[in-house]
């Protein structure tokens, strides 16, 4: 007894589309053996020999180093009587701080930019102090008398801006 053809039919395309998702199946966990190839990693998924975000991760490491050298915070010790607190972050995330200073007493803030682009600072005092800094590596400080006991520092990009923001408080000398 001969199948009906539109059986006969139908087995064929369930055959050809069961041998599509296998070839996709196996395609899709196979392991690459060429130079600058995906190749699988152990989840089976493609990753790439050299990521997208590993020049941007380098980039970011050495405008931190740059950010930390020029604020002095790259090797900050505990022989260090006027430092309150530094930080680094993204220049996209923006950094936020807010500082514990005793009442009535001076400080210093100097903030740090490198990449490209602009931040905006902010600083949330009594008389509150805003400003546009270039990301250029060139600090940025402000004397600043605490009139309660935090002061608020913000900075964030300007679009199209990148790289990494530091900043530093110290008491003033005094």
């Amino acid at each position: 007894m001969t199948p009906h053809p539109l059986l006969a039919r139908r087995g064929s395309v369930l055959g050809c589309v069961s041998a599509a998702v296998l070839s996709l199946a196996v395609g899709c966990t196979s392991v690459s053996d060429g130079p600058g190839l995906p190749s699988a990693s152990s989840s089976g998924r493609a990753t790439s020999p050299e990521s997208p975000s590993a020049p941007r991760a380098d980039a970011e490491k050495r405008l931190g180093r740059q950010v930390r050298e020029t604020l002095g915070t790259a090797d900050l010790g505990a022989n260090e009587p006027r430092f309150v607190e530094a930080g680094l972050e993204r220049v996209g995330d923006g950094s936020h701080s807010e500082p514990e200073l005793n009442r009535g007493s001076s400080y210093e803030v100097a903030v740090v930019c490198a990449g490209s682009g602009r931040i905006t600072l902010s600083i949330a005092l009594k008389s509150p102090v805003r400003r546009t800094v270039s990301c250029d590596g060139v600090p940025f400080s402000q004397e600043l008398a605490a009139s309660s006991g935090k002061v608020r520092i913000d900075t964030a990009a300007l679009p199209g801006a990148t790289g990494m923001v530091g900043w530093r408080v110290d008491r003033a000398e005094g």
